[in-house]
């Protein structure tokens, strides 16, 4: 947007890439940055300010990579520390900024820390972690993924892990974890990210005494205030580089307030607003979680996000056509009814919304193509934890996971030459990129019209305009307006605007139910 001596990072459209999904540049299945730098041009073309990589650190791969096994490396199934470094290049090249993912609530039981606190009781690392003894599990509290928090070693000892037994959590009250965090920071500063993104921002400290998880009581672990001074440190730190470099929080909390102290001035730059993301396709709905988000930000001097999808939920297409059209993990099962004609229309309108409002504005992978959860995966090839450790109740995030489709009648669609590593539907022959691309209707060409305009958009904040209770309807001064229809019936349009814009055909003029658009007032 037209947004006049503010940072890169106000107004961005930041594009998330799955590495081993986006493209697979040798051939084994699996995406990699070699598939990332053919691919740039897209990205180019697509329009994006930035590109925010899910982790590439080596890893075994227990959790897709968010169990790291060395931050200042490279998984060698996606390349080598050169190969990222000349991939940051040649995006800056084509004013493509890059964010990178930071893991800092737990490492992989494979890191070199871990490995050293399994190998004797009295190892000093076991202070770098949440070491307990006892003859019984020292909490009840449940996983993340579902389950139990503790696992016992070969000695005895039980250890903490908030997501899988394969990702010890760590102790950040223990100097050596902040100095090492702040050490990574430098290392990737110093190779010219432009940010990172913070991974379960808000579960770093634990409380020491480990208390039950109880309604009348402070969180053991979710949000405690003492996570604020390691925010503020890394923000020095960062402040400290040139280039508006950013700090992203990945912060899932229900408390607009207690959000909005991550945002604070010298804290994170913006955090995902998750709420906007998980909301249903209800007008009441998506205006108070849109109002809330300006009340919360404003006075922080704050960037607001709005985000429809990421690694972990299910795509838009499928979710908005679907009975229940918000999003929670603990409603995630099987066999869910789904129109995905509706839900592609929806996505359509929803995209056109999101990318109106002021603020920064994320897409992930696919998005831009209108690509639907895949729901048949073999049992046998799924790879997601919270398949496993639900007892395959969650039917797990693998389904929003599934190769992108570039070219071509069949799988593997241009992804590479070898088999991918989830299988791709065979209907996505007509959703590849070379299709898309070629057809001016498609959910491709919505997606490049609407980030080209939006840099032409005015940098004001919006106001809302009168209009039928199950109809969104905002201007942003001067001479913009967006129109999103949720009601059943068609609606007239603002008298003497002009279509900029469209989620799909007007109706005789009228704008259609699930239909977004763009206008000049």
């Amino acid at each position: 947007m037209n947004v006049s001596n503010s940072p890169w990072w106000c107004d961005a459209v930041i594009y998330q890439i799955y590495p081993r999904s986006f493209a697979d540049g040798n051939g084994d299945g699996i995406g990699d940055l070699a598939g990332v730098r053919a691919r740039l041009d897209h990205l180019v073309d697509l329009g994006v300010d930035a590109i925010w990589f899910s982790p590439w650190y080596p890893s075994p791969q227990a959790d897709a990579g968010y169990d790291v096994a060395d931050y200042r490396n490279i998984e060698p199934i996606f390349g080598t520390l050169a190969e990222a470094e000349q991939l940051i290049a040649e995006a800056h090249e084509r004013g493509i900024r890059v964010i990178i993912d930071i893991v800092p609530n737990h490492v992989s039981s494979a890191h070199p820390w871990f490995q050293a606190a399994l190998a004797s009781p009295d190892a000093p690392e076991r202070e770098l972690f949440w070491f307990r003894s006892g003859p019984d599990r020292p909490t009840d509290w449940e996983g993340e993924f579902g389950g139990p928090t503790w696992s016992q070693t070969p000695d005895g000892a039980w250890y903490l892990h908030l997501f899988d037994a394969a990702q010890p959590d760590l102790n950040w009250n223990h100097p050596r974890v902040r100095e090492e965090h702040l050490d990574i920071l430098r290392f990737w500063l110093e190779r010219g990210v432009d940010g990172f993104r913070v991974d379960s921002a808000a579960l770093l400290v634990k409380d020491p005494a480990l208390p039950p998880v109880a309604p009348d009581r402070p969180h053991p672990f979710h949000d405690l205030d003492g996570v604020h001074e390691i925010y503020r440190s890394w923000r020095r730190l960062i402040d400290s580089y040139g280039g508006d470099r950013t700090l992203i929080g990945e912060v899932w909390l229900p408390d607009p307030d207690r959000f909005a102290r991550y945002l604070r001035a010298d804290e994170m730059h913006s955090a995902f607003n998750l709420e906007f993301l998980c909301s249903p396709w209800d007008p009441a709905r998506l205006r108070e979680i849109i109002d809330e988000t300006i009340r919360v930000h404003e006075p922080l001097g704050a960037v607001a996000t709005w985000v429809l999808s990421n690694h972990d939920v299910t795509r838009p297409v499928t979710r908005y056509g679907r009975a229940e059209t918000g999003f929670s993990f603990a409603a995630k099962r099987e066999g869910i009814p789904t129109d995905l004609r509706l839900g592609t229309v929806r996505a359509r309108a929803a995209a056109l919304l999101s990318l109106a409002l002021p603020g920064a504005a994320y897409v992930y992978q696919g998005e831009e193509l209108g690509l639907e959860e895949v729901e048949d995966i073999p049992p046998a090839l799924r790879q997601d934890p919270m398949w496993h450790r639900s007892g395959h109740r969650d039917p797990g995030r693998d389904g929003c996971r599934v190769p992108l489709p570039w070219s071509g009648e069949e799988p593997p669609f241009g992804f590479g030459t070898g088999t991918p590593w989830l299988p791709q539907p065979r209907a996505w022959k007509d959703r590849t990129v070379a299709v898309q691309r070629a057809d001016p209707a498609s959910m491709l060409s919505l997606y490049r019209s609407a980030l080209r305009l939006r840099r032409t958009l005015p940098s004001s904040p919006l106001t809302w305009m009168d209009s039928a209770p199950d109809v969104l309807a905002f201007r942003r001064d001067p001479g913009f307006g967006c129109v999103a229809n949720l009601s059943p019936a068609a609606v007239a349009l603002p008298a003497g605007s002009a279509v900029l814009l469209a989620s799909g055909p007007l109706d005789d003029g009228l704008l259609p139910p699930d239909t977004t658009v763009w206008l000049a007032l």
